[in-house]
């Protein structure tokens, strides 16, 4: 891990903020220069949250079976993702490894803190290359220098935009081919049934896996993140992520959401339904080429004229996204599995545009 790290995060002096000095609980607090007064009617907004998210951390234990002592809160997963590049990848030397087409933040936080990447693409069916990746990393080994190397690569789990899961065993493969940060991605992980790779963490300190609230938690808006790694990569994570990153609001939200998991469940059985009815329906249309397989609660679906149902779609008020840009992803649209009555309107929408 020390050889992985950037040895200005390896050496940094974490910032001790005024909730890291003192835990408990008082009846005068004038340690953090906050304002005791509130003027939005609630108690809690006027004082800084917990560093740490520890209730939302214990909750996340408790509900999720996510471990206690080796996980973190982000922003959003996407604030956990620029934090492993600033953690590992020194900017213009080092690089890291997609797998085009995916999540597409990626390679944006790799721009933004100028790291190299490079390209292994799924297979048209959108698997991973298995044979590709066992030799580029073979490749990679033997060439790597001290001045550059391969730091990290990005498994996202199920896969942002095709909608498919990745059988665990080829996420063990990779992690043990590889020997710096495997990051696999599971914001998508409650709609399907494959087994999260928190369950190879014990086998793999190299493994970080990223979940998040936004997804089958309704918590968009809140910005509820969590990377799930070895003690030491938490540590490091923490020592470098801003202090109050994840603000009081978003935690008690968070919260409220895992003491209704009864009721998330029976919404997530909801989505379900809805993709199996929606995967059926959306393949009866002759404007519909082909609905991808998802483990998601969204399809990728190619269209005979993507661009245009896409305007035709945005004409009805009905908003979906143009992924035909992507690799292998031709005249393809991605449409979230939205509530029966939306699903209702899209579908009759689509056989509109059928018989137009």
């Amino acid at each position: 891990m020390r050889e992985l790290l950037r040895e200005n995060i390896a050496t940094l002096r974490p910032y001790s903020c005024a909730r890291n000095d003192f835990t408990g609980e008082a009846e005068v607090y004038l340690d953090a220069n906050e304002n005791w007064q509130d003027f939005v009617g609630r108690e809690d907004a006027n004082r800084y949250p917990d560093p740490m998210a520890v209730h939302v951390r214990k909750a996340l234990e408790d509900v999720l079976g996510l471990p206690f002592d080796h996980t973190v809160i982000g922003n959003g997963s996407d604030e956990l993702i620029d934090n492993l590049f600033r953690c590992f990848c020194r900017p213009q030397k080092d690089t890291v490894l997609l797998m085009p087409p995916t999540y597409g933040a990626y390679r944006v936080f790799a721009d933004i803190n100028d790291v190299r990447v490079e390209n292994v693409p799924l297979t048209p069916d959108f698997q991973i290359d298995m044979p590709a990746i066992t030799s580029y990393l073979a490749e990679e080994k033997g060439r790597r220098t001290q001045e550059s190397r391969l730091k990290m690569l990005f498994i996202c789990s199920p896969n942002n935009p095709s909608g498919n899961a990745f059988p665990l065993d080829e996420v063990r493969t990779i992690c043990s081919l590889f020997d710096g940060i495997v990051v696999v991605d599971e914001a998508y992980f409650d709609f399907n049934t494959q087994e999260s790779a928190v369950s190879l963490l014990d086998e793999y300190e190299n493994l970080v896996v990223l979940r998040t609230l936004s997804k089958c938690w309704a918590l968009a808006s809140a910005r509820v993140g969590v990377a799930i790694a070895s003690k030491e990569i938490i540590a490091v994570i923490r020592s470098m992520k801003y202090p109050y990153n994840v603000g009081g609001p978003s935690q008690a939200i968070a919260l409220k959401a895992l003491e209704q998991a009864d009721q998330v469940q029976k919404g997530l059985a909801m989505i379900k339904r809805e993709r199996e009815r929606l995967s059926v329906e959306l393949a009866k249309l002759s404007c519909v080429v082909q609905v991808f397989k998802s483990d998601a609660n969204f399809f990728l679906v190619r269209m005979t004229d993507a661009a245009g149902i896409y305007h035709y779609l945005l004409g009805k008020g009905i908003i979906v996204r143009n992924r035909s840009k992507e690799m292998h992803c031709e005249n393809c649209l991605r449409i979230t599995i939205g509530s029966e009555h939306e699903n209702d309107v899209l579908l009759a929408a689509l056989k509109e545009y059928d018989h137009a």
